[in-house]
């Protein structure tokens, strides 16, 4: 539906529809990847934007709209990932907290906190990664719903060791891992 932005809340936009009926463009409902309260801020009264019907609650007399709707879904270009999954990362940002990172091949974005940037606590200094330096992490959580993917560099560096130990021998055998490899 097309409509005209008659009021902006604290909880959303108040668009003018055909039939002097309004809708509510909730704040989670306005952008896929940046906060309601951002984009809000974008928005005018008088604007003429295009919106999605989510739902029509005839008793309470609501009609509940939504911007991204529009767009497609990034968990839908996610494809056949997975938790488990090993993906390559591209570094948007580094922060004191961790690094910002853009999952090659798909539009979806995750923060890696500083504890999950390596195995060793030494090499977790997120100074060492680099805007556009690429790094492959494991998927350590994957909720299509929540819009949530969580990677791991650290849960990586843990499974390939695993993985080295169980082929080429057990650390019981008295060799370490760097004999091993």
């Amino acid at each position: 539906v097309d409509g005209e932005v008659k009021n902006k809340t604290e909880f959303g936009l108040f668009l003018g529809l055909d039939g002097d009926v309004d809708g509510m463009v909730h704040l989670s409902d306005l952008d896929w990847k940046r906060p309601g309260e951002q984009v809000i801020d974008e928005y005018k009264k008088g604007d003429q934007i295009r919106a999605k019907v989510l739902d029509v609650d005839v008793e309470k007399e609501r009609i509940s709209l939504g911007i991204k709707q529009l767009e497609g879904d990034p968990m839908d270009a996610a494809g056949d990932l997975k938790k488990g999954s090993v993906v390559t990362c591209e570094v948007i940002e580094v922060k004191d907290s961790g690094i910002e990172a853009k999952i090659v091949g798909t539009d979806l974005s995750t923060f890696i906190r500083r504890s999950e940037l390596a195995r060793d606590r030494g090499e977790q200094r997120p100074e060492r990664f680099s805007v556009g330096q690429r790094v492959d992490a494991r998927v350590v959580q994957f909720d299509r719903r929540a819009h949530k993917v969580q990677v791991s560099i650290k849960a990586l560096e843990v499974a390939e060791e695993k993985e080295a130990i169980a082929q080429y021998g057990s650390s019981d055998s008295g060799a370490t891992l760097g004999d091993i490899l």
